[in-house]
């Protein structure tokens, strides 16, 4: 299957790119923003006549959370204007769309597992955007799958993991959040799920979740990367009345995976022995 991936110089792209060389998968177009611009829809053009893919995967995101409160606008044209851009182009050509989106639609002020169909209601700018992405997906396409995703880590990029090995090699003493609760995800398992929902052939479209399996808090998130690491750093559990950010966060954004585990019989892995591999991987 032809598979077009956009954003593929961020996290997730990098993962897919790891997992199909891993895998052998010869089939995916990894195009640099130079000819893959998500908001120059005459550009993203040229690239779906040149490619004519039968996948799409948009990994391109706006995602720094705090900043988007004071850059609406870019925030706004990458996480809802873009997505449309895309969907548009899939809809034009006949291409299926694997569509990356968050845990942060969510409010999160629950205790339940947060299924496909609870009520979205997102507390911050970063979290309006994409939902505002999904729903121009929704109401564009027939084809696509909406993949909402949680606590992004892997050996790519910046994200949680590699800056508490940073910070745990260079300080004696961290305060970390307890008291925001959600799951961990391992962009290499991410990735291999995405081949995986291409090569199934399954047409059961709609919005899933994945995350690992699992339930933690940062403090916890932080505590077991300090702990499969070896790093000695005193780990203090903080309130988030302690740390004030300029986006409130999703105090529960635990989802439940039944969803997609049925559908496409896949297994997914605790969050600890994902995080293991990750940390081998860096090593």
């Amino acid at each position: 299957m032809k598979t077009l991936i956009l954003g593929a110089s961020g996290q997730l792209g990098q993962c897919l790119k790891k997992v199909a060389g891993q895998k052998n998968i010869d089939s995916l177009s990894f195009p640099d923003e130079s000819k893959a611009n998500i908001l120059d829809k005459d550009l993203l053009k040229t690239l779906f006549e040149a490619e004519k893919p039968e996948f799409v995967i948009n990994c391109a995101a706006y995602t720094a959370v705090d900043k988007a409160e004071d850059d609406v606008d870019l925030c706004r044209k990458v996480n809802k204007e873009g997505a449309l851009n895309i969907a548009e182009l899939c809809k034009a050509y006949d291409t299926t769309l694997i569509h990356v989106s968050t845990d942060f639609v969510f409010e999160g002020n629950g205790h339940d597992l947060l299924k496909e169909d609870d009520e979205a209601k997102p507390v911050n700018i970063y979290g309006v955007t994409k939902l505002e992405g999904e729903q121009d997906v929704i109401n564009t396409l027939s084809k696509y799958f909406i993949l909402r995703t949680s606590w992004l880590y892997s050996e790519y990029g910046n994200n949680f993991v590699k800056a508490m090995l940073k910070f745990g090699a260079e300080r004696d003493e961290l305060n970390i959040i307890a008291d925001q609760v959600g799951t961990p995800t391992y962009a290499i398992d991410l990735a291999e799920t995405i081949l995986h929902i291409i090569t199934s052939g399954q047409a059961n479209y709609g919005v899933y979740h994945y995350s690992n399996e699992g339930v933690t808090s940062w403090y916890d998130f932080a505590m077991g990367i300090f702990d499969i690491s070896k790093t000695r750093v005193k780990v203090n559990p903080i309130p988030t009345s302690q740390y004030p950010t300029r986006a409130i966060r999703p105090k529960f954004s635990v989802m439940d995976k039944t969803k997609i585990k049925s559908t496409f019989g896949i297994e997914i892995p605790y969050w600890r022995d994902s995080l293991v591999r990750c940390i081998n991987a860096l090593k």
